[in-house]
């Protein structure tokens, strides 16, 4: 099947690892002009890097920018004023007591998660409609529809990237623009490998162990039953990317290994 993704300008923000890494490699790998991002050089010269070794013929480049702050997104757009595919991949999580998040984290957490797509979107949205073509993507999370109760400021944000989404994508009405959203599921990101990691080795048990507990306990609807890799996100990702998606539009879609247990 061809995508049609072919000399496309892309841009996956928080690219340096896991989802992000993976969804820029599989959009450079269909031909796509790729901008990878990180907060670093290093990790950014690295990502791209990466993706040149998978794909030798690969358009890539990086941006270091932190794109919770709006600096850092109008650096991005500075450096990259035209996309025509926007994929808000940035995102942090931590597990913390709601009774022990400050007021500072909850606005850390939208100023990363949301914020940073919203800004982004604004920028580059109208020029997607100019040219009567176009994709945002926002990576949320089946946390966005049963919020974990160990991280609900995570999955606030999640919740508000779908709204976010969806309400652009009404904008859009009538254009060749689509703006949608991915709910991935657990997935084993840079960060999941080191926590999963750290566990296994704090109780003297195999990771593979700690994978399954987790699943029995904390997301028991899970039909998938393990981590989904970046890739098998990625893979997804690039299809609502391409040309061949043009009557997906406004849709929060699910990559989630059935942890959601609806039919809607």
């Amino acid at each position: 099947m061809n995508l049609e993704l072919e000399g496309k300008r892309a841009l996956v923000t928080g690219s340096t690892a896991g989802i992000g890494w993976a969804i820029a490699a599989g959009l450079a790998a269909e031909g796509a002009d790729v901008v990878l991002n990180g907060r670093t050089e290093a990790r950014v010269r690295a990502a791209v890097e990466q993706v040149r070794s998978r794909h030798p013929r690969a358009r890539v480049r990086g941006v270091a920018a932190d794109l919770g702050t709006a600096e850092g997104c109008a650096r991005v757009v500075r450096e990259a004023p035209e996309v025509d595919v926007l994929v808000n991949n940035l995102g942090i999580f931590a597990a913390v007591p709601f009774e022990d998040i400050p007021d500072a984290e909850w606005i850390r957490f939208f100023e990363v998660n949301v914020l940073s797509g919203v800004r982004l979107a604004r920028a580059y949205l109208p020029g997607m409609k100019s040219r009567n073509w176009g994709r945002i993507l926002f990576i949320s999370s089946e946390s966005a529809l049963q919020i974990p109760v160990e991280m609900i400021h995570y999955g606030t944000t999640k919740t508000a990237q779908l709204a976010v989404a969806r309400g652009l994508a009404e904008t859009t009405r009538g254009t060749g623009v689509t703006v949608n959203s991915i709910l991935a599921g657990p997935t084993r990101s840079e960060g999941v490998a080191t926590f999963v990691e750290g566990l296994a080795a704090q109780q003297g048990v195999p990771a593979a162990q700690v994978e399954r507990d987790f699943f029995s306990s904390a997301r028991p609807t899970s039909l998938l039953q393990r981590f989904a890799t970046p890739e098998e996100i990625a893979a997804f990702t690039v299809f609502v990317a391409s040309g061949q998606a043009s009557a997906v539009n406004g849709a929060s879609l699910r990559v989630d290994g059935g942890v959601v247990r609806a039919i809607v």
